[in-house]
Order: C-alpha cells, then structure tokens, then sequence
C-alpha cells in the first residue's frame, strides 16, 4: 500500500506486486530466494545454505554490489584477536558506550548490545569463510590506510567527547589485500556462496513479488536478458567500465544512461518461488536521483558512491507490500579532510565565516554538520606553511593515488591566496570580522595550548596568525572536490528477525531485508566498516529467521 505522500514518485517505479497462488506457472522453487548479492545478500544465501536451504541469489548487475568496490573495511570489536595482537583491549561493554554516540537510538540499546556481543563471532564467521584480516596496527590517522596497515581508527573512536564515554580503540579491519580491499572481501563471500550450492542469477532484476490472498510474500518475478542476447554482452562490458572508472564520479553521467538503456532491453520474466521467505539485500537509493531528490533534497549536490544497483529497487520492492520506510532524509555525506593532514589542521568556516566543527572528525560526522547545519557550505582556510606542508604530504607521504589527485587540484587550482584576512573573506564571500574572529580563537588556543572551543586534539591544532592565507571551497556541490555519499534510510523492520514491517505495525510474513535497503545498526551516523558489519549481522539474522 502506498501512502499519498509516496505516490507522485513511485508511480514511476518499475517493482509492483502481484497476487500468486501456489500452482502458478513457477520457474524454480527455493526455500530462500535473496535479492541482491552484495555483503547483506552473500551473508544471507551463505547462513541459509549453512542451515540446508535452497537459495536462489538474483542480482540486478554482476553482483558485488557497493560492497565489492568498497574499502573493504569491516568494524568489529569486543576484544577480536587482531585487536589483541596489536596491542589494544576492548570490550562489549566498550564497543557498546561508543557506537551508542554513533546510532543514537535508531536501533534499540538491546539490538546494538546483540550487534556487540556478536562481533567476535561474526568475525570468525567471515574468516570461517576465507575473508583475511590482519592486525598490523596505523598509527596515524586517515580516511583509509595504506598497504601497510589492516587495523586502524576507522571512526571517531579518539575524538574527544567520544573519549568521555568510551576507551578509543581501533575497530576497522581492513580485508587483508592489496589496493582497495572490497574485491577481497566480497570475493571471499562469493566464493563461498557458490561452494556452498547456491543458484546465482546475475543480470536478473527483480520487479515485483509475488504474494498469495494473504499477503504473505510467496515469490518473486524477474526481467531477465536472453542467454544469447547482444545486449547482454553490452551491459556486461558497460558495468565493468562503469566499475573501473567510478572514481571519476560526475563524468559518468552518460555511461550510466547507457547501462540503463541496456536494461530495458531484458525480454525475458521468470517467476520464483520461496517456501520459506524472500531476503531484500539490494542496497540503498543514492543513485536514484528521483528518490533522493524527493527524500534527502540538500544531498542532490553530492557524488552518488556505490553501483548503479543502488537504486532503491529493494526499498520499493518492500514497499509495494506495504512496507514501513523511515530515516529515508539521512544520507551520509564524506567529507574527507585526511590525509593530507595538514589540512585538517586548519579550521574549517561556513558563508559567514563562523566555524562549527572539529576538523579531526570523521569525515561523515564533518558531513553532517556541513549539511544539515551550514546549507552544504566548507571552507578550509590554511595558512603558507600547512599549504607547503600539505603538498610535500600529498608529493611524498605514501598516501593512495586516489587521494593525491584531489589534494593537488585543490591546493593549486582551487586554493583562493591573500595577504590579509579582510582580503580573504572579501574572496571567500564571508564577513570579514567573523572570519577574524574565527581564526583569532583558534589560533589563541593553538599557541597557548588551551582548550579548543570545539574539543580538537592537541596534535591537530597549528596556530595560523602568520599568512598568507589560503581558502578552498570543499563543499557539497565542489568541483573540483566531490563529496562521495551512501543513503541510510530503508525499510523498517522487526530487529529480533529482520522481517519487513508493515505500515500498520505487523510483520509482513515472508518479506525480510537487510544492509542499507533496510534500517540498521550503521542507519544514523556512518563509520567506516559499519555497514559491512551491519550487511553480515542483518544478513544472518534475516536468513536464520527465515529458516526456522
């Protein structure tokens, strides 16, 4: 059922449901069928083949999802054994005080302490199933760790008001793999689910689900090429490039239409049916303009992060069953500022030239405060020495190559120079004395080594009262620095199960979700690794639910 508010948007959509009966002219029989096989759908397909179901894997593309070409970083703690190789003692208790900051109440304190008390099993459960972790620890803080280092400070663990509540203790495990590690990590998975026995369809779009008079959630039907269709062969060739150029964010416009118009293509519906439940995994909705647009409009400015899978299609699945939607507004803008590390040592202002955040933070909460609180709108203002600093660090730090190109635009091309800080506002657009004033607090703090205003680390301060001064504009709509995004919003659902709710409250039998297309642990505010560690813990839950 579908709300008034819903309906001048969704009419578009292309999932819808239809009514089945149990000798219906089916396809296949399974016991679990999963949409989507990215890190929710795997860990699905393989705890429900682990428990001797039939599963059915369909994919919209080739599978991997975002999760394939992501970081690969997986959040975990309690005391995991690479933690203590490394040094560092955790616990649930400890875990629990943190992400509690992080979620704030989107699930509920039991949920989030069960997310806790499984991390170490989960963990083992990944390695049972050749995911390689490793526990050299980097002991500087970054977006992403270099080939050198598996172990890090993936979130805000050391920021200073999180230190009140919490030890800081690293949580990010990076896959153990060279480059970006999301191809090992999903790899492992994939693997796993094909040695298990499950029937994977890929380049199968699910577009409605099949219901009896009940309700219930009996099946699903799909939009499939032809085996020997040419167009299948092009949209396998589109999706690869798409997956090698991601990078280039905004210049993909047009290939992405092509891969669009490929899929219109598919001539083929098949209609599967599921004994024992259908398992939504296919992603949130950030590269559907349409929705997000309707949803988390100051976010539109922003570069759409994942694969074109992403595309709500399991939202709106849930939906046309009467599925429960909330936090669809909240959308996870990363606003990376390190490394270099220079730069988040200078302070960063809105339009007026206040400033209003902790420039160490994680790059999402920074994010947060840049868009829902200033309009999308960050200055970073630096003085000659952290530029020259920042440019030897970007020349000859070791950092990864997708880092270096940005940073070198945006200190030679984007960077706006004066000699005096009036001079910089007027360039900059800001009130000159509230800049002033921005910049003389801080500055006054750094030299006398004094309490920040917002709580920054000693080691993150510079005092900047010598010029001249440099300006880069990195906000939300930046050209020459995108800011990458991931939807957090989704279908609400049962958190003992992971069973879709319904818009009147109840379950909706049959029907589960999980990673981003559902409301989860990694729902409120983003660190890396979370949603992986989400995508495993709702994935299992939902399967083991589903084959009781």
């Amino acid at each position: 059922m579908m709300t008034p508010e819903h309906e001048h948007w969704y009419s578009n959509a292309r999932s819808s449901v239809c009514i089945a009966d149990s000798n219906a002219d089916w396809h296949g029989e399974f016991d679990l069928i999963v949409v989507g096989f990215g890190g929710a759908g795997a860990s699905a397909a393989i705890e429900a083949l682990e428990q001797g179901a039939r599963v059915l894997i369909v994919d919209r593309l080739h599978g991997g999802g975002a999760t394939e070409i992501s970081g690969g970083i997986y959040y975990a703690g309690s005391g995991t054994r690479f933690q203590q190789a490394a040094g560092f003692t955790d616990s649930v208790d400890n875990m629990f005080n943190y992400l509690k900051m992080e979620t704030r109440g989107i699930v509920s304190d039991d949920t989030l302490r069960c997310f806790c008390e499984q991390s170490l099993d989960n963990l083992q459960w990944l390695e049972d199933n050749q995911v390689p972790f490793d526990s050299t620890y980097c002991p500087v803080k970054t977006s992403y760790p270099t080939n050198k280092y598996f172990l890090y400070y993936s979130g805000n663990e050391a920021v200073h008001e999180y230190t009140q509540q919490a030890d800081p203790v690293p949580r990010g495990h990076r896959s153990y793999s060279k480059g970006l590690s999301g191809e090992a990590f999903f790899g492992a998975l994939k693997q796993s689910a094909i040695n298990k026995g499950a029937v994977i369809k890929l380049n199968s779009e699910a577009t409605r689900l099949l219901t009896n008079a009940r309700g219930d959630v009996i099946g699903i039907e799909t939009s499939e090429f032809a085996p020997d269709s040419p167009a299948l062969k092009q949209h396998h060739k589109l999706v690869e490039r798409y997956k090698k150029l991601r990078l280039l964010g905004p210049l993909l416009e047009g290939l992405l239409k092509k891969i669009d118009h490929t899929e219109q293509q598919k001539d083929q519906q098949q209609r599967y049916r599921a004994t024992k439940g259908v398992v939504l995994a296919s992603g949130g909705f950030i590269f559907n303009k349409q929705m997000l647009q309707h949803y988390a409009a100051p976010y539109k400015d922003g570069m759409p992060l994942g694969t074109p899978g992403c595309d709500g299609s399991g939202i709106r699945l849930g939906q046309s069953v009467g599925g429960a939607i909330d936090n669809m507004h909240h959308v996870s803008a990363w606003r990376f500022i390190n490394p270099p590390l220079s730069w988040a040592k200078g302070i960063i202002v809105n339009q007026k030239g206040e400033r209003y955040v902790n420039e160490q933070v994680y790059g999402a909460k920074l994010g947060y405060h840049m868009v829902a609180e200033n309009n999308g709108t960050a200055i970073l203002i630096i003085n000659k020495k952290l530029f020259w600093k920042a440019v030897k660090e970007t020349l000859f730090g070791g950092i990864w190559f997708f880092q270096v190109a940005p940073a070198l635009m945006n200190l030679f091309l984007n960077a706006k120079k004066a000699k005096t800080i009036a001079a910089l506002a007027e360039k900059i657009q800001a009130n000159p004395e509230q800049l002033a004033e921005s910049l003389s607090a801080y500055n006054q703090a750094a030299r006398n080594n004094s309490a920040d205003v917002f709580n920054k680390s000693p080691e993150f301060m510079a005092d900047l009262s010598e010029g001249p001064w440099y300006a880069m504009d990195i906000s939300i709509d930046s050209k020459l620095y995108p800011c990458p995004m991931i939807t957090l919003g989704g279908l609400k659902v049962n958190e003992q199960t992971g069973a879709v709710k319904h818009e009147e409250g109840h379950d909706i039998k049959g029907l589960y979700a999980a990673g981003r297309t559902a409301i989860g642990i990694a729902s409120r505010f983003y660190v890396s690794g979370l949603s992986l560690a989400d995508c495993v813990f709702s994935g299992r839950r939902a399967a083991r639910s589903a084959c009781k």
